[in-house]
Formats: C-alpha cells, structure tokens, sequence
C-alpha cells in the first residue's frame, strides 16, 4: 500500500488573538503563546484525542525546528516522546507561519532519538509536493539535530541548555 501524498502543512499562529490555524482548516485557542527569545512557546488543549490533554509546541526558528510534546490525559497515561520536526518559520509582528517539512526526530528520553515520517517525506519529494530545496533542508536540519541531541545522550533538556534554551522541557 502506498503512502499518501498531502500538500504541504502549513500553519499559521497569531500571536496577538493567541489562535493557531492549521492548513486543514481547524483553528485552535491556544492557552499558552508567548514570544521569547529563543523562538515562540505554545501550548492548546486537544479534547480530540483520547490520549493526549494537551500539545505543547516551542518553534525555534534559528534552528529550523518545532518541538512538540503531547501532555497525557491520565497521570497514569503513557508519555509519548518528544518530536522534533523540520519547519520553514517565517514571521514577522502579529504571525508566525510553519511550512512542516514532513520529516522529524522522535525522543522518547533516556533512549536514542530516531528518524520519523521518512515514508512521509519521500512520497511527498516524489511527488514534489516538496521542493529538491525543502528536501534538503529538512535532511540537512534533522541529521544536524540527531547528531547533536547524541552528544548529550539524547537529552533534550542538556541539547537546549547548550543552545542557551534554559527553560525545562517539557514543561510542567
């Protein structure tokens, strides 16, 4: 069975009413956005899915990436890894948009990050749903990320704190 080829994912956050659209058409309320230093820190209840309360996103758009963390509905619920993704960001006053480059790092912690979505990306570089530009720089930005999280053991938290990210991931 093939995998489908979607168009590219773009979402749209604006950062002054705190709503997050998605390329689908779904806008979220987000209970968190702020703009800090290092990129733009969010987090939006998923009453959607059965598992997850909420998803906490930080863009960091120095480095190409979104890091994303599913909160568990049940504090007995089992703790999805962190996911790394490769964005284009582009940003100016009152928005931030993300082109999603469909490929990413999975971190579950205290274990070794793996790649994720690469059956994703390459229907969508068949397809040239991606551009040969994107595909590059998705390639470019994710094995430049797995090699750098593997110096700290693949810790997030040490990863961010070497790029002078001190706040803990994932949030509490």
């Amino acid at each position: 069975m093939g995998t489908v080829i979607t168009p590219q994912l773009v979402d749209v956050v604006d950062t002054f009413t705190a709503v997050r659209s998605y390329s689908s058409g779904v806008t979220r309320h987000l209970t968190t956005c702020q703009v800090e230093r290092w990129g733009l820190r969010m987090e939006c209840p998923t009453p959607e899915d059965p598992f997850a309360d909420s998803e906490v996103t930080w863009l960091i758009p120095d480095l190409g990436l979104r890091l994303t963390h599913q909160r568990p509905r049940s504090r007995h619920g089992r703790v999805a890894p962190s996911t790394l993704t490769a964005v284009h960001v582009q940003r100016d006053t009152r928005s931030w948009r993300t082109t999603d480059l469909l490929l990413g790092l999975a971190v579950p912690g205290g274990t070794t990050a793996r790649i994720v979505r690469s059956e994703e990306f390459a229907a969508a570089v068949a397809g040239r749903v991606l551009r040969p530009g994107d595909a590059d720089l998705a390639l470019r930005t994710v094995h430049r990320t797995l090699e750098e999280i593997s110096h700290f053991r693949h810790d997030v938290n040490a990863w961010l704190n070497h790029l002078d990210i001190y706040d803990v991931w994932p949030p509490l």
